[in-house]
């Protein structure tokens, strides 16, 4: 399993800000973390989950 935390994130979805990938990531439907590292501060996600939602949700903002 490869990781992603929200600067990935943010890369992935096409470059956009911190901000805006905090209040995609926030959004029903997206993928749960499947963990909170640094006490409770870091989220980390499953690369191929955000990858898959981005494909469904915002194919014109996928990084590959």
């Amino acid at each position: 399993m490869r990781l992603a935390a929200l600067a990935d994130v943010a890369e992935m979805l096409g470059g956009v800000s911190r901000t805006r990938a905090t209040e995609i990531v926030k959004r029903p439907g997206f993928p749960q973390p499947i963990d909170v590292v640094g006490n409770g501060r870091m989220r980390i996600w499953d690369r191929e989950a955000v990858e898959a939602w981005i494909r469904q949700h915002r194919p014109h903002q996928h990084g590959d």
